[in-house]
């Protein structure tokens, strides 16, 4: 046996073992939502059943669609989109002016974070006797702004990294060619910035998508979200199982998506700022 051949052994068990545990905490990583899958392809007497494949139906998709699930599904994405596109303008705005011009100066910045402090326990029952005395509760539109308002905080921080992350030279350079602070902000810094508004929109969205505490105290029975409609599948003869798990892989069947088709803005954005 050769030198090198002694040399390349510990180097391959290296490897091996490396790879080996690797597949080991993937396995216990996808397990769970390859067996709600699974699950959610299995007729509901046979959930429970520790066969791989007892059986495979789409029964539990069509009855879920069909109810008022598909409803819900679509208040979801009503009010998730509604809630990023009203928060975002507010936040870029705010945590540009935070970066920038140091508006308020440090305990502004710690009011803002500080709102997220607050458990929202202690902010739901003021927020539904507000909204029922302006005749926004049971509606879309008070569930939008009530997400905006939740995540406008997240925003705000999020956003004010990054702008401190573009070099105030690129403003002072478009100033000097005649441009104001305000054009300045609106032709270099925004679109500089646009991985980290991008990152920043898909991260409120996945919030307010999986909200559930605000949905169910302020929505009805037309305007429940997901998380609500999920909650509502369990009856008086315990959880249908089957149908929650076909819902839950439609409930995350869009981030799946946004994530996928977003991915290299959501890298981008993340990073973007950490290295000056």
């Amino acid at each position: 046996m050769t030198s090198t051949d002694r040399n390349e052994r510990p180097a391959f068990r290296r490897r091996f073992g490396l790879h080996f545990g690797l597949i080991v905490v993937c396995a216990i990583v996808l397990l769970p939502p390859l067996w709600v899958l699974r699950t959610s392809f299995v007729p509901e007497q046979l959930s429970y059943s520790n066969e791989l494949m007892p059986a495979c139906t789409t029964d539990n998709y069509s009855a879920l669609l069909s109810g008022r699930f598909g409803q819900s599904y679509l208040n979801s994405l009503i009010v998730a989109l509604g809630s990023v596109l009203l928060a975002l303008p507010f936040a870029a705005t705010t945590g540009y002016a935070f970066a920038r011009f140091r508006t308020g100066g440090r305990w502004a910045r710690f009011a803002v974070l500080a709102t997220q402090m607050l458990p929202p326990v202690a902010l739901v029952l003021p927020t539904f006797t507000l909204f029922r005395s302006l005749e926004l509760s049971n509606s879309l539109t008070g569930l939008i702004i009530v997400y905006a308002a939740l995540n406008l905080p997240f925003l705000t921080w999020i956003l004010m990294g990054f702008f401190e992350g573009i070099p105030v030279d690129l403003e002072w350079a478009a100033m000097t060619d005649g441009a104001t602070a305000w054009g300045a902000f609106w032709r270099i810094v925004l679109p500089v910035s646009m991985p980290g508004i991008a990152a920043a929109g898909v991260l409120g969205f996945i919030l307010a998508w999986n909200e559930f505490l605000f949905a169910l105290v302020l929505s009805g029975p037309k305007t429940a979200t997901i998380p609500v409609a999920l909650a509502a599948l369990q009856t008086s003869n315990g959880v249908q199982i089957a149908k929650v798990s076909a819902g839950v892989v439609l409930a995350i069947l869009p981030l799946v998506v946004a994530s996928r088709f977003i991915q290299r803005f959501i890298v981008q954005g993340l990073t973007f700022g950490s290295v000056k």
